[in-house]
């Protein structure tokens, strides 16, 4: 043979040695990094978001503290936030599929599952019967629940103190119809009751605390063993089945939010009040009496939420029954 012919074998040997080296390295790599791995890497993730419908409360502390967005970048989930004025308007958004999560009291969902909106309840908060009252000026006559017979009082129209005004009446032998309900937004109801038109005004905090603390107005009852007065947190059912990781870590950093304001009350009442532009003294009054605590949805209740729209039927405030149960997890407990 050559010296030109085993040159060329030389160089067709060492091709053929640097090949299968760099196949083995290949395969150990492969070997050593499992495909898990490579599915768990954020550059390999489908991209995914979650658009939040936010009112000025607990979910603007989170998208302030950005604690969501660091959670969720590994699973290549991009955060966007909305804010609304209330619950109604969250829920009409969720309703046209213009956001995938958002919070709001014990009424609103109600409305919405009776308009067929694809609801689905996340998580709710600890009952919070101290936030809640009726309030009346500090000169009435009115004493007591029997006093409001035959009286006006302003309420916000499918409410959570509207079904709070319901149970309370019924609980001290009145009917609905036994007082002359006024349907008011909360700022024009303050408005009324400044002017003495109204005799009593059911409402929350923080215009409840408002109320006391800049027109010395007086608590007739407040909804301690009436109502719990719970938050809800909710997604849309099509989203739940797609994202059940990212509800999760939600859940996770608003309880996070939760516990901190639950030791630190001062500093929370100083964040709410400047997101609400409210005088701090306003803003501590509300925190003093507020619970803290998120609750895994259950069967119970999600019962206290068919109690509300079986009040609601009965009243006129929905066109048709509501079965409550279709909008909570599989498997209640």
């Amino acid at each position: 043979m050559s010296t030109t012919t085993n040159r060329n074998h030389r160089r067709s040997f060492i091709k053929l040695s640097v090949g299968a080296a760099a196949a083995a390295a290949s395969v150990a790599v492969s070997t050593l990094v499992s495909p898990l791995a490579f599915a768990q890497a954020p550059s390999q993730a489908a991209p995914r978001s979650l658009r939040i419908g936010n009112q000025k409360g607990y979910l603007n502390l989170l998208k302030g503290r950005g604690t969501l967005e660091k959670r969720l970048a590994p699973l290549n989930v991009s955060v966007s936030w909305t804010e609304f004025a209330a619950g109604p308007v969250q829920l009409e958004a969720l309703n046209v599929g213009s956001i995938d999560f958002g919070d709001v009291g014990e009424a609103p969902p109600i409305f919405a599952q009776a308009a067929g909106a694809p609801l689905a309840y996340v998580a709710a908060t600890v009952p919070r019967p101290q936030s809640e009252a009726v309030l009346v000026p500090p000169g009435s006559s009115i004493r007591s629940v029997a006093d409001l017979k035959g009286k006006k009082i302003a309420l916000n129209r499918g409410s959570n103190v509207h079904y709070f005004l319901v149970k309370l009446l019924r609980q001290h032998g009145l009917q609905y119809s036994d007082v002359n309900v006024a349907y008011l937004a909360p700022a024009d109801a303050r408005a009324a009751f400044e002017r003495a038109s109204i005799d009593a005004w059911v409402i929350w905090d923080p215009f409840f605390a408002a109320a006391q603390k800049t027109l010395g107005a007086r608590v007739v009852a407040d909804a301690s063993g009436v109502v719990g007065n719970r938050g809800y947190y909710f997604s849309s059912q099509s989203y739940v089945a797609k994202n059940p990781d990212v509800i999760r870590i939600v859940i996770e950093e608003i309880e996070k939010v939760d516990q901190w304001g639950s030791r630190n009350k001062d500093q929370l009442s100083s964040e709410l009040a400047q997101l609400w532009g409210l005088p701090k003294p306003v803003v501590d009054a509300a925190v003093a009496r507020q619970q803290f605590g998120t609750e895994r949805i259950t069967r119970a209740i999600l019962g206290e939420q068919q109690q509300i729209a079986d009040a609601f039927l009965d009243l006129g405030l929905i066109p048709k029954h509501v079965d409550v149960l279709r909008a909570g997890p599989p498997n209640l407990a």
